[in-house]
């Protein structure tokens, strides 16, 4: 845990010594006195960019809000256009990236949740000269792109140390939702799990059905009252959770992965045992902030290994000093 954390706090002291000076060289861009909007700061006199960030997750999912927060804000105190879309088809992923290389953008920031499917576009997009960054998915496959670097958890690691956490809490099985099959980073979660806890069974739900999944998730704790723990991979997917315990007269506690507005009042209250967080907004803002550093300045972060930006697990002794900025959005 120390040395993630270390890891993810080294990558953010680089972004802001980059930054402090870049605001006094002729070579990084000096910072125009114009308001940055969310950034909070100074907007950089460079030249205006165009950034295209590429996500397997769109507008609503809680997580990808953060995370698109966090690019927002280094967009506007990089002049930088940010262009975000996404779409959690691999090969529909890929030909989002095709797109951003016909537009000639200046940067691509992009998840490796399919990696199969969109490797081969993030090839092609550094060969035509566009510095790619890598976010959040593709921990194991990044290095084979050229990318510039990745920002993100190890999701493996993160579920090992949930593994370890659920020992000290005691649970005999842990039933581990992945709400998208297929994702590379859900099922490296739940493996971690099982890596260090052992008894752990998945269970694959659509995540963007949500009166299916909490149909799902009612019906199995309905028929395995041996399940003591349910862990979720998202906020949402670990709030259906808790209604399906409540609906299946089930005592099993519930533990999840990733920070929400919502997630931190259920942990303050004791609903949700826990959260590890991988602070998305950490993630997006550097995937952008790298792009513009490389571009105006020549800089790489990482020294060729991932920067990583979790886990860290929230729990009641620790959410008072983040609750405030998961109320702000940001967390």
């Amino acid at each position: 845990m120390v040395r993630w954390q270390k890891k993810a706090g080294a990558a953010v002291a680089a972004v802001v010594l980059a930054a402090a000076l870049a605001a006094c060289s002729s070579s990084g861009g000096k910072q125009k006195e114009q308001s940055s909007g969310d950034s909070g700061g100074n907007v950089a006199d460079t030249p205006r960019m165009k950034v295209a960030m590429i996500t397997h997750s769109g507008p609503g999912d809680t997580f990808w809000d953060i995370v698109r927060r966090g690019a927002d804000a280094a967009a506007k105190k990089d002049n930088i256009e940010l262009q975000y879309s996404a779409d959690p088809d691999g090969a529909a992923q890929a030909n989002l990236v095709q797109t951003a290389i016909d537009s000639k953008v200046d940067g691509i920031a992009v998840t490796l949740n399919k990696p199969d499917a969109v490797i081969p576009n993030v090839k092609k997009a550094i060969a035509a000269g566009i510095p790619v960054t890598i976010l959040n998915g593709g921990l194991d496959q990044w290095k084979t792109t050229g990318a510039l670097g990745y920002f993100g958890q190890d999701e493996r690691i993160a579920g090992q140390a949930t593994g370890e956490k659920l020992k000290q809490l005691g649970a005999k099985k842990v039933i581990c939702v992945i709400h998208e099959q297929g994702n590379v980073s859900l099922e490296a979660r739940c493996q971690g799990i099982k890596d260090k806890f052992g008894n752990v069974e998945n269970v694959n739900v659509n995540g963007t059905d949500q009166p299916g999944t909490q149909a799902t998730l009612t019906s199995k704790l309905q028929a395995d009252k041996t399940a003591d723990y349910v862990v979720a991979l998202n906020a949402g997917i670990a709030l259906t959770a808790v209604q399906a315990a409540k609906d299946a007269s089930s005592s099993a506690k519930i533990g999840s992965f990733d920070m929400s507005k919502e997630m931190a009042k259920t942990v303050a209250d004791g609903t949700v045992q826990f959260a590890v967080d991988q602070q998305p907004y950490l993630q997006g803002y550097l995937a952008v902030d790298a792009i513009w550093l490389y571009r105006t300045n020549g800089d790489t972060i990482g020294g060729g290994e991932a920067t990583l930006t979790g886990p860290a697990f929230i729990d009641k002794s620790n959410i008072a000093a983040v609750q405030k900025y998961a109320e702000a959005g940001t967390r």
